[in-house]
């Protein structure tokens, strides 16, 4: 699934210099793709902190401090976070009370943290060690339009 997912993302990128297009079309390709999911969409840093980016899903946080909740510990440690239940993640900043885990991936760009995917469900453990290396994969194809 993923090769696929990676293949058409591909297809909606290449010869696209449009950043905020790419990202849109990502996260509705992602939403659209994985079954369980209520929310998936981008924070780009900027000023310091992670802002609000292309999303599909309801009204989100708007600006997320690094190192707070699982989107700003992803950029704090640069490495993805994959929680099984959100609820016992110390921290946890809840946009939306019916998600329960989360997977969230650091996006770089030039060797430096552009932002993070960050990927909601209301299914406590929905997502695999498989759904965490599809999406890493898919983030290093989207870092090669950014």
């Amino acid at each position: 699934m993923y090769q696929l997912l990676i293949a058409q993302l591909k297809a909606l990128t290449e010869d696209n210099p449009y950043r905020i297009s790419n990202l849109a079309n990502a996260s509705a390709l992602i939403y659209d793709s994985l079954e369980q999911v209520n929310w998936v969409g981008f924070y780009i840093m900027q000023d310091g902190k992670l802002i609000l980016g292309p999303f599909q899903g309801k009204v989100a946080c708007t600006q997320i401090e690094v190192g707070k909740g699982v989107c700003g510990t992803a950029v704090s440690t640069g490495k993805t976070q994959r929680v099984d239940d959100v609820h016992l993640f110390e921290g946890h900043i809840a946009c939306d009370s019916a998600s329960n885990s989360e997977l969230v991936i650091p996006v770089y760009k030039d060797g430096e943290i552009f932002g993070v995917l960050d990927i909601d469900s209301p299914i406590k453990g929905r997502f695999s060690e498989e759904d965490q290396a599809g999406m890493e994969a898919l983030v290093k194809e989207l870092e090669k339009v950014l």
